[in-house]
């Protein structure tokens, strides 16, 4: 079984990263999510040209915080970084990407 089927679909966030490349932007991610008990399920991340792309799937089950509340804390961070950091609940970003 996949890590993504091993987790209830009702705890899984999406959270997309863009910006210019720099050093620790992974680092400075993760470290936002374990301080939430935040769990990465899948994680996907590249370069284009000089601007860095990420998307991960992680579950929320056990986090010590609430969406919104991660949310903000991942809007601070992106604000310190020159990135944009966006989390949506995994049913909101398959409606707003269906095809």
């Amino acid at each position: 079984m996949s890590p993504l089927n091993d987790h209830p679909r009702g705890d899984r966030v999406i959270i997309s990263v863009l910006g210019k490349d720099r050093v620790g932007i992974i680092a400075a991610v993760a470290g936002v999510l374990s301080a939430a008990n935040v769990n990465i399920l899948d994680i996907s991340q590249t370069i284009l040209q000089e601007y860095f792309a990420m998307i991960l799937v992680a579950d929320m089950g056990n986090s010590n915080a609430d969406l919104e509340s991660l949310k903000e804390k991942l809007s601070v961070l992106g604000t310190e970084l020159g990135l944009r950091i966006d989390a949506q609940h995994v049913d909101v970003f398959n409606y707003m990407h269906r095809l």
